[in-house]
């Protein structure tokens, strides 16, 4: 005798979706680490706990998932058709906390990148990969010919972060994967 298996309800679903240590998360930090690149996970002495955290080139990565961040154009953006307004508000309030961490963390002389989950499909990943370890590098050589004393000032704080005195160079960017600051790649999203 075959049992059919209940549907799981939306608690069950939305309980066994994690916050960390994603799929698209693993891949990029095995990536990153088989390349040489070290880093930390989900630091909680910086502003939004980023994703990965190099710290040789001061920047934090955010892998966003395209349905929770809301990736516009991509295949993976929708909004439940039931509790729409709960949703709606969800998502906004989740555009606006990101928008807020990465103000943060330039503040404290951070630079941030954002990687799309749908740029991590097997079809983008080496070129979406390829295109954050050159950013990578150019944040660090930037990052090493600031003046010592520079540097110093902006570590990872001991504590929750506040502003430090350190303050942007003009060519400081907020780098960003798949957004309108730097849009390095095609942004039609490839199907699983």
């Amino acid at each position: 005798m075959t049992h059919k298996r209940k549907p799981k309800s939306v608690s069950e679903v939305m309980a066994s979706i994690h916050s960390q240590d994603t799929k698209p998360e693993i891949l990029a930090r095995r990536w990153l680490w088989a390349h040489g690149y070290r880093y930390r996970k989900n630091d909680a002495r910086l502003p939004g706990k980023p994703d990965i955290v190099v710290t040789a080139s001061r920047t934090a990565i955010f892998i966003n998932g395209c349905f929770w961040h809301q990736h516009e154009g991509c295949g993976n953006y929708s909004v439940p058709r039931t509790n729409t307004d709960f949703w709606k508000r969800k998502f906004e309030r989740n555009k606006e906390r990101d928008a807020r961490v990465r103000n943060e963390l330039r503040t404290l002389g951070w630079r941030t990148m954002v990687v799309w989950e749908c740029q991590l499909k097997p079809a983008r990943f080496d070129d979406t990969m390829a295109t954050v370890a050159r950013l990578l590098d150019e944040a660090r050589q930037e990052w090493q010919s600031l003046p010592p004393s520079a540097r110093q000032r902006s570590q990872i704080p001991d504590a929750p972060p506040t502003p430090s005195a350190y303050t942007a160079l003009p060519s400081d960017n907020l780098y960003m994967a798949a957004e309108d600051e730097m849009n390095y790649a095609d942004d039609t999203p490839e199907p699983y």
